[in-house]
């Protein structure tokens, strides 16, 4: 089964490489290339050499993805072009339930084209697509779009990873014609539904994200403060549906159907594919899936069982499935860490054993729980590492972070996932033909999940629980770990953890205290964090720690953001922190810094009607016990009673809402000063200099994230920023930075930076003037 392994190898990486290196024009001059590899290593084998039969089964298969990718594009996204920027009657079967966004409602839609084809399309549509079921023939017309390029124009691979090609817009009445029956293709969806309701109505409020999103993979009820807290113990993993829910339910099948049965191994199999489409056949699930059923057929085959074989012929599959689904972060992510528990685990597993003397325990019959206690705990800990070994480049790469206390917390967990799974399937399953009946299914399960998610936020809380690897002391760790790690593993002989571990343990402390010293360094320090469209400014005047706003739209709530940020720093509480208006791109991370970080002092601007950050944001600060000074005349000072100061000025306008009202920031270190003001328009700007005498700034924050109608050129010209930072969302809808702000920053001879191309700014004034 080896020859499958190569093949399947050389399939995958050629369609790795038309994701991420070769260009659509230049694949089939690369399947001829790979054509002429095969040929040579063919005639080497002819000289009995065995080199030559790898060369040429990889370079085979290298053909294979090479061309089946260009074929792939050819049938999908040629389609798809000829609807790209184009304003047309779209028809299609709506393939899953509409899911709800901030800008409206969007549904996955099969649309038929013309010629016969089909391409799947996210189509956004208002409150008519609600009533939207899977197998409905919906007919609008539509605005739609490539989904191979973002606004900008630059190429992604989110949506066609994921097999959308297309993005659509619609417009004006929505036509839905519903079939007799559901179509048979879309029963999995409609079970998924069917299980998240049922456990919905079985499972208190509290348990009943964590089971919706084990048994069906559904994460949209989790919230902000549960996925952080999963995020920074490094238990995400568990509720991304995978191989390891798969196995677990599988195996209870198994277990209740009887092992080794020919009837159970088909069973098995089939079960695992109506699986796949519940939850929502994710690269992970398939991945274990098909695994699942090559190891059920190897012995009914008689054919040999290889994990290996199994790993890299599943690849082969889901890419000949899409191709352009090797640039999907979770089928990376997913054969990564299977590769490195097949590879290393075991490894680690028997060097774990050993250093515990597990052999020895054997001679003492009372010991043998303790024995098969800790023979299960090394297993845990060595699959963690293992997986964790082949992924950490990865998740450096897409997540920009690394969570130190995941071992600790995978070994004293995952366990429980084990048992909670299956009783929540089971209760979802029951609750189904009655909600009571899954109540009482769940109610063992209540507990235990209650349990994982205290042990969650508990290992989460700790400041280096995990470390944003933006600080360049960080990154310069991971890699002294790194080398650590590939010395010690090619070094002859017995291995030595004791030394490496300790060494990365002093490592990590010099590399803390650096990055703390960094931050405390110079007289004011000011950090634009990347929100994406929002914003959060960290200041530091002396001593004195101050955060301007905490809201934004991007890849992590705001307040994990900037709590990370923070913490990571050794910033544990704030002196003071602003809000210039209560719109959610500015404050709608709040709640979640407040849980985290300790906030001394609150300034606000005042409301004149509800609003629901405001009400939440007020109802978390009266239980952390922070002040709350609500400013409507005059100024608020925070000062180190020397010449360091941060001084927030009221709302210029008396009765408008929302960005009008903003409240302005100066912070002053001797002659160094930095503005902040806020979204307010040119308007209220004008307001500002007649009533406040503002200073020449060194830095200035660009108002309204650096629209048009803010950061005006009678405000320029009277502050002189040297240097404007706008914190803005990468290609974002509304357009920010706007090209005439940015041409009277140009005017004024300012240094430009932006959070969406710059990421997280930071400037430093080490001395003062």
């Amino acid at each position: 089964m080896r020859i499958l392994a190569m093949f399947a190898g050389g399939f995958s990486a050629a369609a790795f490489l038309s994701c991420y290196l070769v260009p659509e024009w230049f694949l089939l001059p690369m399947v001829v290339l790979s054509l002429l590899l095969a040929a040579f290593g063919k005639k080497v084998r002819s000289r009995q050499n065995d080199p030559g039969l790898i060369v040429m089964l990889i370079c085979a298969g290298l053909a294979a993805g090479f061309l089946w990718s260009a074929v792939y594009r050819m049938i999908f996204l040629a389609p798809a072009r000829a609807l790209d920027g184009r304003t047309v009657r779209l028809s299609g079967v709506a393939a899953e339930y509409p899911r709800q966004e901030t800008s409206g409602v969007s549904v996955l839609v099969r649309v038929e084209m013309e010629q016969g084809a089909t391409v799947t399309a996210e189509v956004r549509l208002d409150e008519q697509a609600e009533t939207i079921r899977p197998g409905d023939h919906i007919e609008t017309v539509a605005f739609c779009e490539l989904a191979t390029r973002n606004r900008g124009g630059e190429p992604i691979f989110y949506d066609t990873a994921k097999g959308i090609f297309l993005r659509a817009q619609a417009y004006g009445r929505l036509e839905i014609t519903r079939p007799n029956w559901t179509p048979l293709r879309y029963w999995p969806v409609v079970i998924s539904k069917a299980l998240n309701t049922s456990i919905d109505q079985s499972v208190p409020e509290d348990v009943s994200p964590l089971m919706k999103a084990l048994v069906t993979g559904d994460r949209q009820d989790m919230g902000t403060e549960m996925t952080g807290c999963l995020r920074r113990a490094g238990l995400s993993h568990v509720v991304a549906v995978s191989g390891m829910h798969l196995a677990v339910l599988a195996d209870l099948l198994a277990l209740l159907l009887g092992r080794g049965k020919r009837s159970t191994a088909l069973a098995v199999i089939g079960f695992s594919a109506v699986f796949c489409g519940v939850a929502g056949n994710t690269p992970s699930v398939v991945r274990a899936a098909i695994m699942i059923t090559m190891l059920q057929l190897a012995p009914l085959l008689n054919r040999e069982r290889d994990d290996v074989t199994a790993l890299l012929f599943a690849l082969m599959l889901l890419l000949i499935w899409n191709p352009m689904s090797a640039a999907h972060v979770g089928l990376q992510l997913s054969f990564a860490a299977v590769a490195g528990i097949l590879l290393t685990s075991r490894p680690i597993q028997t060097w774990l054993c050993a250093g515990m003397r597990l052999d020895k325990l054997k001679k003492y019959r009372r010991l043998r729980p303790v024995q098969t206690c800790l023979y299960h705990a090394a297993e845990v800990l060595a699959t963690t590492l293992g997986a964790s070994l082949f992924t950490l480049l990865l998740s450096t790469i897409h997540f920009n972070t690394i969570s130190l206390i995941s071992p600790i917390s995978n070994l004293t967990l995952v366990w429980m996932v084990s048992l909670i799974l299956p009783g929540s399937f089971l209760a979802g399953l029951a609750g189904i033909f009655s909600p009571a009946a899954g109540t009482v299914v769940a109610a063992p399960f209540v507990l235990l999940a209650r349990i994982f998610l205290a042990g969650t936020e508990w290992f989460a809380k700790p400041a280096l629980a995990s470390i944003p690897l933006d600080v360049v002391y960080y990154q310069i760790w991971l890699l002294f770990v790194c080398i650590l790690l590939v010395v010690n593993i090619l070094l002859p002989g017995r291995k030595q953890v004791r030394y490496p571990a300790c060494t990365a343990a002093v490592l990590l402390a010099v590399a803390v205290t650096l990055t703390v010293q960094d931050f405390r360094r110079g007289e004011l320090l000011v950090t634009v964090l990347d929100v994406g469209q929002g914003q959060s400014v960290v200041l530091r005047a002396g001593e004195n720690v101050a955060l301007v706003d905490c809201g934004g739209f991007g890849r992590a709530n705001a307040g994990d953001v900037a709590a990370d940020y923070l913490l990571s720093r050794g910033v544990k509480s704030i002196d003071l922190l602003v809000l210039s208006h209560y719109d959610a791109d500015h404050a709608n991370g709040v709640p979640q810094l407040l849980r985290r970080v300790k906030v001394d002092t609150v300034v606000l601007p005042p409301i004149a009607q509800d609003d629901p950050i405001y009400d939440e944001t007020m109802s978390m600060l009266q239980a952390v016990g922070a002040k709350v000074q609500q400013i409507k005349k005059d100024d608020v000072v925070v000062s180190d009673g020397k010449d360091k100061t941060i001084t927030v000025y009221p709302p210029m306008v008396g009765r408008q809402e929302g960005n009008l009202r903003s409240l302005t920031v100066l912070a002053a270190a001797g002659e160094t000063e930095v503005l902040i003001t806020g979204d307010m328009n040119q308007t209220v700007e004008e307001r500002l200099l007649a009533r406040r005498k503002l200073p020449d700034v060194e830095l200035m924050v660009a108002g309204h994230h650096g629209s048009d109608d803010a950061n005006g050129a009678r405000l320029l010209n009277r502050v002189r920023p040297e240097r404007v930072v706008i914190s803005a969302g990468k290609h974002n809808r509304y357009g920010h930075p706007g090209r005439e702000a940015l041409e009277r920053f140009a005017e004024i001879g300012a240094e430009v930076y932006c959070t969406d191309w710059d990421g997280t700014v930071t400037v430093c004034f080490d001395s003062i003037d």
